[in-house]
């Protein structure tokens, strides 16, 4: 057992966790996470539409107003048909391999945002499927899931990141 401080509200809190098992964890979270939308993404290449989703399945929707606007908007229709595949297989693959993970779960989280936001599915409440996805990004970004058994542990010891190391908050 590994233990750790963190400070919540002002207090000191000391916690105890099992350090191989909360690795081990991470790494399945960002596997899984990857998978899903790496599958999701590579599905739709090719013959992606969202005008529909965008126009009828948003009703009641918080930014339902936006939406019909992009559906109508040719080149920003054009451009989210072409970003939702690509940017979720790009996502995907990124998590999968252990690649700019931190990157990839913040545009990740962005699109979780949009879909929680635009599905706006809250009859039983506002926890959801979309809302979980989110919760996944942030764990993955947060943690650095990249860095346990992922390309970010060898990409980070390059000279690149070593003299630049902001890049580090994009790896991880």
């Amino acid at each position: 057992m590994t233990t750790r401080q963190a400070n919540w509200f002002g207090h000191s809190i000391d916690f105890d966790y099992a350090a191989s098992v909360a690795g081990y964890t991470t790494v399945l979270i960002r596997l899984v996470t990857g998978w899903w939308f790496f599958h999701a993404g590579y599905t739709k290449l090719g013959g992606f539409d969202a005008s529909g989703w965008m126009v009828n399945a948003t009703q009641g929707s918080p930014i339902h107003g936006f939406l019909v606007w992009a559906a109508g908007t040719p080149w920003m229709l054009e451009f989210t048909n072409f970003m939702i595949p690509v940017g979720e297989t790009l996502i995907g693959l990124g998590l999968l391999v252990g690649a700019l993970v931190r990157l990839a779960a913040f545009f990740g989280g962005v699109l979780m945002v949009f879909f929680y936001l635009g599905n706006a599915d809250w009859a039983h409440g506002y926890v959801n499927g979309d809302l979980f996805g989110l919760l996944m990004f942030v764990i993955v970004g947060v943690f650095a899931a990249g860095r346990i058994f992922g390309l970010d542990a060898i990409i980070e010891k390059t000279a690149t990141v070593r003299q630049r190391p902001v890049l580090r908050y994009l790896l991880g």
